[in-house]
């Protein structure tokens, strides 16, 4: 995610009026962030993981994983496009049929870019933690990490290993090997 555009307050409102130019805008607490295309290797790892996860919640009736780009509003100054999300779905099994449904989260993830790093770390972080998603992940392609963040964390647990997740407890946890991830989605590329 860029630096913030201008010092005008923003509104998700203000951010849907504007044209379509192939960037993805967002607005967290009233502040405009621009992004360009992501890279190739931002791709590759949105992609695989998307996959990984659609795997693990194939057949699943509590939620759903879904990849940008998106629409997310819980909040007239607050437009976000994660990465990857996973929704819970109602108890009667509606999933979201339009955006505005969308009123809670239980993963948000976004691959870091340089042009990101910032506004990953911080703004949007800050605003899933004040939000309550269940988990906020910051995956660094280049590090090949993941910054696992909760709602309660001051500090990020760093994963290098497995990263387990398990935000059903009668559901066995979804676990990614995070060397073998990153060497099969970033080998020969």
């Amino acid at each position: 995610m860029g630096m913030p555009h201008t010092t005008e307050r923003w509104t998700a409102a203000k951010v849907r009026a504007l044209p379509d130019d192939r960037n993805r805008y967002e607005v967290v607490a009233g502040e405009l962030f621009v992004t360009p295309a992501p890279s190739w290797p931002h791709q590759w790892v949105v992609g695989g993981l998307f996959r990984h996860l659609a795997n693990y919640l194939q057949g699943q009736r509590w939620a759903e994983v879904l990849i940008s780009p998106a629409d997310i509003s819980f909040h007239e100054d607050m437009l976000v496009q994660p990465d990857i999300f996973v929704v819970p779905i109602s108890s009667e099994g509606q999933r979201p049929r339009e955006w505005a449904d969308i009123r809670a989260l239980l993963l948000a993830v976004e691959v870091l870019s340089p042009s990101t790093a910032r506004a990953d770390r911080q703004a949007k972080r800050r605003l899933y933690q004040r939000e309550g998603v269940g988990e906020y992940w910051v995956v660094d392609p280049d590090a090949r990490v993941v910054e696992r963040w909760r709602p309660e964390d001051d500090r990020p647990e760093i994963v290098t290993g497995t990263l387990t997740w398990r935000p059903e407890p009668s559901t066995a946890p979804f676990e990614l090997d995070l060397p073998a991830f990153f060497d099969d989605v970033l080998r020969n590329r």
